[in-house]
């Protein structure tokens, strides 16, 4: 079985990750480090947007996945990962205005990445306990 809406978002989301990806080498290779930092505060901030795609785009895209094959609506399914899209690339920029310090867009991208992981989390419950409940 395809899986086609869950393939076009890890495609974006592996796009989006190339680009934070290319911020990090960039600066990289500004500062001839192949680990670490400079004591660069846009370095970090590019280096931990980067890191925060990796560690909620996995798990999130595995349940999308999962919905997916479990017969979720498609519907559900495909506004969980816009969200998740859109949340993801608010924090990288909200991380990139603020320098990795507070901002506005970096909060409502935490809130949204949340959100969809609640509610993905939720509908896959759901699904299972009206399949087997």
């Amino acid at each position: 079985m395809i899986l086609p809406i869950t393939g076009v978002f890890a495609a974006v989301i592996g796009i989006l990750l190339l680009f934070l990806s290319a911020a990090v080498v960039k600066f990289r290779l500004k500062h001839g480090m192949g680990m670490g930092v400079a004591k660069d505060r846009d370095f970090e901030a590019a280096v931990r947007a980067q890191g925060n795609l990796v560690e909620y785009a996995p798990l999130t895209l595995l349940m999308l996945g999962i919905a997916e094959l479990n017969g979720v609506a498609n519907g559900f399914i495909y506004w969980v990962g816009m969200a998740f899209v859109v949340g993801r690339i608010l924090h990288a920029w909200g991380m990139y205005q603020g320098r990795g310090g507070p901002h506005k867009a970096r909060m409502v991208g935490i809130l949204l990445t949340w959100a969809s992981i609640l509610v993905i989390s939720a509908l896959l419950l759901l699904n299972v306990f009206q399949v087997y409940g």
